[in-house]
């Protein structure tokens, strides 16, 4: 009776969790279309200089979005939120459907902080250290495949 009820609980658990993924979806009934604005961004790593094409979130409503309802990230693709005065961030994963690295940079352009793989619809702040004027997000398991850290330089066209 015990290895009956162990069965039942387990196929409830996948049952119930199978029901909460599209109940995550509902916020997203279609996909957002990147932003308009792109630019290139460079990171200076000590395994040479890693390149990506950034979309650039400006807006309040832009950077409320952020990555929101997309299924896919290329890895040489990223979203970059500009912060104009510099200020300490707080990033959750709320309707982000793919895991992403968060990385924070500071108003000298070097990495602060890096939350690496945040979880798909986690509503947990992810939080800079400190004051940063711009927070890029990659895709999750990016910034370890090329060696991205901490203190690395960002260097981006951080148009005003």
């Amino acid at each position: 009776m015990k290895t009956i009820s162990t069965v039942a609980l387990a196929t409830m658990t996948v049952f119930f969790a199978a029901l909460a993924a599209p109940a995550a979806w509902a916020d997203c009934p279609t996909q957002f279309a990147p932003l308009a604005e792109h630019a290139p961004l460079q990171i200076d790593t000590r395994h040479g200089k890693r390149r990506f094409i950034i979309e650039v979130a400006r807006t309040s409503d832009q950077q409320e979005r952020g990555l929101m309802c997309r299924a896919h990230l290329d890895a040489d693709k990223g979203m970059i939120f500009p912060m104009s005065p510099p200020r300490p961030a707080a990033f959750w994963m709320k309707n982000t459907m793919i895991p992403l690295d968060i990385i924070f940079v500071t108003p000298e352009g070097r990495i602060e902080s890096i939350k690496r793989r945040a979880k798909p619809y986690d509503l947990t702040p992810l939080a800079s250290g400190g004051s940063v004027n711009a927070v890029l997000e990659l895709g999750g398991g990016v910034a370890d495949r090329l060696g991205i850290r901490e203190g690395d330089r960002v260097v981006w066209p951080a148009k005003r």
